[in-house]
């Protein structure tokens, strides 16, 4: 369906188009957003397939390429992280994201990075097997603090053979296919041998994982005949819906997860929830990776379908159930309650949220009220690789896809007017969509930075123009003593460290420390990655070493004569002229 702009609006299927299309030119429709649909439908375009499955599937793909605003809409992006064992002589462990290319097994999917990262940590106390980048294996003389830590065998200088390294390989494989009482089998022979033959440090260590082994199990075992399901909660209120995913491989959770699809106004929860099922299956990344059987509370009479186009992409067939009894109940039983809790959480913050943007809102005296903000920030070290922060927040809260990272050039260091009045500059120069206008701008800092920030904003002529508002620190710089300086009249302001409006200020304010540091550090985190050779013309891998290796590191290269470095093998009067000339100029 287009709307007189031909963007399209929505995508449906329908297995009886006349019913279907019936149903929306009704003389009484009872949900406002199908009015609000057909109040907008200016055309209808339709495409016949030969299966529902294929409609199924074209309509997922039509929804993902055009965002449709009257449907529901998934925002997952991210592929699902794995944890993976490589095949090298002596084999790492380590997270992997994206296409599964290096040889190896991957074990997986887990919800998120931050559950991988808990594996590898508890894995590491009990398997002495090592997760340390290829270079750094490559180039050890001596084994790292790892191996005095008792978390790694230092198969990097030798310091195991490769049958007991290969050994403690295979029981981690073990007990990463979730077959950890085999595991803990295999340990109790293992120390019963040792002690046999007196070797009471090896039996001690034995001793010591199947001790770790044995509380690892009692934390994650669910249940024997359980092997691999998602299970997927559900919960719906006040035109807010989330999603709460549990992962359940092996006989064991590796973690869960909540989605907040974005939901237009009037949908129904059933609607919803088949929305989520399709989207999220049939997306790229995780084509190959849908677990055998899918379970849920609600019932639907097109899960049959929906689960034939899943299987569609899948080397093995996938089923969508609703269990009544038994284990998986409760395990969907869990999901919900898990559903609820986020849900209400999320409410409860709107509205605070909310409650806190009126008193703003009353304290600006802003009557037609606040429908954005947004805050810039500075951040740099002693005046070096500056970057700008900002910021976006809406009436719902942070806004994080419109946030943006400046990195500042051409300023004198440490020079924060400047580099304020160039973040300004570059964010609103060429903005011409009204919706992404902030109402209210704040600006980090006292009247200097208010007063560049307007002299950058007077030569834009934005229209609207947002109210700017100085958020100066107190002599003690500690939270609840900032003074607000309002507008041109640069009016102060001293709130109450208990107001609603100055905890909302204060949110948005360090929210802009937090992006801008963490700007910072990465750019800085990457300058010293690199060397200062590399952006020289001229100077490629193979020039670069030799120069370090006939110098003897860059030090001695910065402190280096042009005719010191004519001396190096490769390098002509030219060349080393263009590098002293970059190294000190």
């Amino acid at each position: 369906m287009y709307d007189s702009t031909a963007c399209v609006i929505y995508v449906g299927k329908a297995k009886n188009l006349k019913n279907r299309l019936s149903s929306y030119f009704r003389s009484k429709v009872d949900s406002p957003k199908t009015q609000a649909l057909v109040a907008n439908i200016a055309q209808i375009e339709v495409t016949i397939t030969h299966t529902e499955t294929e409609a199924l599937i074209l309509e997922h793909n039509l929804i993902k390429k055009y965002l449709p605003r009257y449907n529901v809409l998934l925002r997952d992006d991210k592929s699902y992280p794995f944890i993976f064992l490589s095949a090298h002589k002596h084999p790492r462990l380590s997270m992997h994201r994206g296409a599964k290319k290096a040889k190896g097994r991957y074990f997986g999917p887990y919800p998120n990075g931050g559950a991988v990262r808990e594996s590898l940590h508890l894995m590491q106390k009990i398997f002495p097997i090592r997760q340390c980048s290829d270079s750094e294996y490559a180039n050890r003389t001596r084994p790292c603090l790892q191996y005095q830590l008792k978390r790694c065998s230092a198969p990097c200088v030798g310091f195991v053979t490769q049958e007991d390294y290969q050994h403690q390989i295979d029981l981690a494989t073990l007990f990463l296919e979730g077959k950890g009482q085999a595991v803990i089998n295999d340990l109790v022979h293992d120390m019963q041998r040792a002690s046999d033959e007196m070797a009471y440090e090896k039996a001690a260590m034995h001793r010591d994982q199947i001790q770790a082994m044995r509380r690892v199990s009692e934390q994650q075992f669910v249940s024997g005949d359980i092997e691999q399901l998602d299970c997927v909660g559900f919960a719906f209120a006040s035109g807010m819906a989330v999603v709460h995913l549990l992962l359940i491989r092996q006989g064991s959770v590796l973690g869960s997860r909540s989605y907040y699809p974005k939901v237009p106004k009037g949908s129904e929860p059933q609607e919803v929830l088949r929305s989520f099922i399709v989207q999220y299956y049939l997306a790229e990344q995780r084509k190959g990776q849908v677990v055998k059987e899918i379970i849920l509370s609600h019932d639907d009479e097109e899960w049959r379908s929906i689960s034939d186009a899943i299987s569609n992409g899948n080397s093995h067939k996938t089923k969508i159930t609703v269990p009544q009894r038994g284990d998986k109940a409760k395990f969907v039983h869990l999901s919900n309650t898990n559903a609820q809790i986020a849900l209400q959480t999320r409410l409860n913050q709107r509205s605070t949220i909310h409650q806190r943007l009126v008193e703003l809102e009353s304290l600006l005296e802003i009557e037609s009220g606040i429908k954005r903000m947004e805050c810039f920030d500075i951040s740099h070290t002693q005046g070096e690789l500056t970057v700008a922060s900002c910021v976006v927040f809406n009436r719902e809260g942070p806004l994080k896809s419109d946030y943006r990272k400046f990195n500042i050039e051409g300023i004198t260091g440490g020079d924060d007017y400047a580099a304020m009045a160039q973040a300004l500059s570059r964010r609103y120069r060429n903005q011409s969509d009204d919706d992404k206008m902030p109402t209210v701008l704040f600006i980090d800092g006292g009247k200097g930075q208010l007063s560049a920030a307007y002299q950058s904003i007077d030569q834009l002529d934005l229209s609207p123009e947002p109210l700017l508002v100085g958020v100066a620190k107190g002599v003690t710089r500690k939270a609840g003593l900032e003074t607000l300086l309002i507008g041109r009249e640069m009016e102060a302001k001293h709130l109450p460290s208990d107001n609603g409006a100055l905890h909302l200020i204060q949110h948005i304010r360090d929210e802009s420390h937090r992006f801008a540091i963490t700007g910072h550090r990465q750019r800085r985190d990457k300058a010293r990655r690199t060397s200062v050779l590399e952006g020289i013309d001229g100077v490629g891998p193979k020039r670069r070493q030799n120069i370090l290796k006939y110098l003897g590191g860059l030090q001695e290269v910065q402190k280096a004569t042009v005719l010191e470095l004519e001396k190096v093998p490769g390098i002509s009067k030219q060349l080393a002229q263009t590098i002293y000339d970059a190294l000190h100029h």
